[in-house]
């Protein structure tokens, strides 16, 4: 008896914690993900999820430029076809622009078929309408698997995810996002915020907006500097190349 209460709670163990890796931002089971650089760094990337979204992604882009920041955009597909003027204007202030799938699903219950034709769509899209785009790519909600992972890299993708949750997707305020990122930051964090939602186009990013131009603000003041995500892998890169050699 006591055997198969130890079984079966080992076996809900197991259970909530590969539940918990096919969410978490940091978990690596199902496949090497970036979401941030592993050593002190003063580098932070800011990304941005689920636009195009007018007015919004135009005010941020407006923010950024004032400050001489350039960021990473994951967009949804079908909002890059119905707003393609803004995604081209993101591309020409020379932020990077990624793969964020092409109708938001939760790819942990789509089938290989509809995973792929979520990430081609998403990616033709892109080409149609910026040119020549990066390959990163972040999957909706953060959800992942070992087919999802496995599909990602045959596709050429790399996952990216985050270390910063700014929590802006839900009403909230330019106070409380700002808060979310001062308990989080560690240095050499990726940022997540949203521009847009899954939902609908139009869904008010405006707490978003102004946190930006607060968190950029202070935390230049503080001597921190912001890259692309690009940029951040790059740094990682050299970095192990330096200790190899």
């Amino acid at each position: 008896m006591y055997g198969y209460l130890i079984s079966a709670a080992a076996a809900a163990a197991a259970a909530s914690a590969a539940g918990y890796q096919s969410m978490a931002p940091s978990g690596q089971w199902y496949g090497r993900t970036f979401c941030r650089v592993a050593r002190p760094s003063r580098k932070l990337a800011l990304t941005y999820d689920d636009g195009p979204n007018d007015p919004y992604t135009l005010q941020l882009l407006e923010v950024l430029a004032k400050h001489g920041v350039r960021a990473t955009f994951f967009m949804i597909g079908r909002y890059v076809q119905q707003r393609p003027a803004i995604a081209r204007e993101v591309a020409k202030a020379g932020h990077i622009v990624a793969n964020h799938t092409y109708t938001h699903p939760q790819l942990i219950f789509e089938s290989p078929t509809q995973i792929r034709a979520q990430l081609s769509a998403c990616r033709t899209i892109l080409s149609d309408t910026v040119g020549e785009h990066s390959n990163l790519f972040r999957p909706p909600f953060g959800g992942r698997r070992p087919a999802v992972m496995r599909i990602v890299r045959e596709e050429g993708l790399l996952p990216v995810m985050w270390s910063v949750t700014c929590y802006d997707w839900k009403p909230t305020t330019a106070d409380r996002i700002e808060w979310n990122v001062k308990r989080q930051l560690r240095g050499g964090d990726v940022i997540l915020m949203h521009d847009g939602d899954q939902i609908a186009l139009g869904m008010d990013r405006s707490h978003t907006v102004a946190a930006t131009d607060r968190v950029l603000t202070r935390y230049k003041a503080e001597g921190y500097e912001f890259v692309t995500v690009p940029e951040m892998m790059e740094t990682v890169a050299s970095h192990q190349s330096s200790v190899g050699s």
